[in-house]
C-alpha cells in the first residue's frame, strides 16, 4: 500500500514538469517576428527563447494574422503570453498585464523614395488654374484676331473672308504676332488695325510673363504640398496604418484621416501599389522595411515621435509576470539582452 501511495505522489509531483510548456501567440512583424523557411526568428523570438531558457520552460508558438486577435487570445487566457512589437498602453493595461519594457520604440512616417513625386512640369501644366489661364489666353488671341479681321477685311486679301472662314486665319495671325512679332507682308493697313497690332505686341510681353510666373508658382505650391516632413504635412494626404494599432489611435486623436489595414502586409502592398502617400507605423518596423525590401522605393520622413515601449503581454494576474521580469533583469545584467539587441539592430542597450 505504501508503495502504491508513493507511486501516486511521485506521479502527481511529475505532472507540473509535464505542463510547463507555455502557449505563446505572435504575429509577423519584421524584424521582431519573422517566419523564415517555416521557422520563427526575430528579435522578440530570440528574446523569448532566452527568457524561457532562463525560467526553465518550453514554448509552443502560434502565429496569427490579426494584432487585435492576438491580444484577445491573451486576454481570454487562450494563450499564456504574446510576443511581438506590442506597445504598452493604458487601454491595453486595463485588460492585460505586461512585463517590464523589452524595447524602446516610437512612431515614424514612411513615404515613397521620390518624396511623393515632387514638383512635376507636366502636372503643373495640367493643373486646373493653369488650364483656365491658357484657355483665357487663347480666347484673347482669338478675339484679337477677329478684331483685326474686322478692321482689315477690306484692306488685304488675307482677311478677305467670311466670319466663319476667317476664325482660324485670324487666330493664327494673332498668335504669330504675339510669338514672332507678326508677318511683314501682312502689316495692318487700317488705322485701328495698326493700333490693335501694337497693343497686342505690347500685351504679349505681359502675357508671356504671367504664363511663366503661373507655371513657376504652380510648381512651387506643388513642391510644398508634396513634401512630407512631419505630421502637419499629412493633412490632405493618403495616409495608411494598421487597424487597432497605437499609430491608428494617435492619428485619430489628431483628426488625421487615414486608411486602416488589417495586416502589415496589406498596408505595405497598398503603399507599393501607389495607393498611399505616407505610412505611419512603428519606427523600427518601417526602418527594417526601408533597409531591406523597400531600399529603392521608400524612405523615412522626419524624426521618431510618440516614444513608446514594447512589452510581453500576459493575461491579467498571470503568475508568469514576476518570473519573466526577473529573467529579463538577469538577461540585461549578464549581457544576453545586449547580444540579442546587437544582432538585430547593430547596437546594444535599447529597451
Amino acid at each position: 500500500m505504501r508503495l502504491l501511495v508513493s507511486g501516486v505522489i511521485l506521479f502527481m509531483l511529475a505532472l507540473p514538469a509535464q505542463t510547463q510548456e507555455l502557449g505563446v501567440v505572435t504575429i509577423e512583424r519584421p524584424p521582431f517576428v519573422m517566419l523564415e523557411n517555416g521557422k520563427l526568428t526575430g528579435f522578440s523570438i530570440d528574446l523569448w527563447h532566452a527568457l524561457a531558457a532562463d525560467m526553465g520552460k518550453t514554448s509552443a508558438f502560434r502565429v496569427v494574422d490579426s494584432f487585435p486577435g492576438m491580444l484577445a487570445m491573451v486576454a481570454s487566457g487562450e494563450a499564456d503570453a504574446a510576443v511581438a512589437n506590442i506597445t504598452i498602453t493604458l487601454d491595453r493595461e486595463k485588460i492585460l498585464d505586461f512585463s517590464q519594457p523589452i524595447f524602446d520604440s516610437g512612431l515614424q512616417i514612411m513615404i515613397p523614395a521620390d518624396g511623393g513625386a515632387g514638383p512635376s512640369l507636366l502636372r503643373a501644366l495640367f493643373s486646373g488654374n493653369l488650364l483656365i489661364a491658357i484657355a483665357l489666353a487663347f480666347a484673347a488671341l482669338w478675339l484679337g484676331g477677329m478684331l483685326m479681321w474686322y478692321f482689315e477685311r477690306n484692306k488685304q486679301e488675307y482677311f478677305a473672308k467670311s466670319p466663319r472662314r476667317a476664325m482660324f486665319p485670324a487666330f493664327w495671325w494673332a498668335l504669330n504676332l504675339v510669338v514672332n512679332g507678326g508677318f511683314e507682308e501682312r502689316v495692318p493697313q487700317s488705322r485701328f488695325g495698326r493700333v490693335l497690332a501694337v497693343f497686342l505686341v505690347i500685351s504679349s510681353l505681359f502675357l508671356v510673363s504671367v504664363f511663366v510666373a503661373r507655371i513657376t508658382a504652380t510648381m512651387t505650391v506643388d513642391a510644398i504640398q508634396s513634401a512630407v516632413n512631419s505630421l502637419n504635412d499629412l493633412h490632405g494626404k493618403r495616409v495608411g496604418t494598421t487597424t487597432g494599432s497605437t499609430a491608428a489611435r494617435y492619428l485619430e486623436a489628431r483628426n488625421l484621416r487615414h486608411a486602416g489595414y488589417e495586416t502589415l502586409d496589406q498596408m505595405i502592398t497598398a503603399f507599393e501599389a501607389g495607393k498611399l502617400d505616407a505610412v505611419v507605423f512603428d519606427a523600427p518596423v518601417l526602418a527594417y522595411y526601408v533597409n531591406t525590401r523597400g531600399r529603392e522605393t521608400a524612405m523615412l520622413a522626419g524624426p521618431v515621435f510618440r516614444r513608446e515601449q514594447y512589452g510581453i503581454a500576459l493575461p491579467t494576474g498571470s503568475p508568469l509576470a514576476e518570473a519573466i521580469n526577473q529573467s529579463l533583469l538577469n538577461l540585461r545584467e549578464n549581457g544576453t539582452y545586449d547580444d540579442i539587441h546587437r544582432k538585430w539592430f547593430g547596437s546594444g542597450g535599447g529597451g
